[in-house]
């Protein structure tokens, strides 16, 4: 091919992307989770709720939880 991908090129590299993101995301939930003593279940819908995977974000959010308490 010159210079040109195939549409099947596109899509597994679209799926590698797509996986290696998810793997990322799940690594940061247990980061999260043990660092504030959480479950990742607790974690996942902190993020789901906020809509946001920042880490920032969802520290906030925790903290915000737990002065609740």
């Amino acid at each position: 091919m010159t210079g040109y991908q195939s549409v099947t090129q596109i899509q597994a590299t679209s799926e590698t992307a797509d996986q290696l993101a998810a793997v990322k995301l799940e690594e940061e939930i247990a980061y999260l989770a043990k660092r504030h003593r959480l479950s990742p279940a607790i974690v996942r819908e902190i993020i789901r709720r906020t809509g946001s995977s920042e880490r920032g974000a969802v520290e906030r959010e925790i903290q915000r939880g737990k002065a609740r308490r």
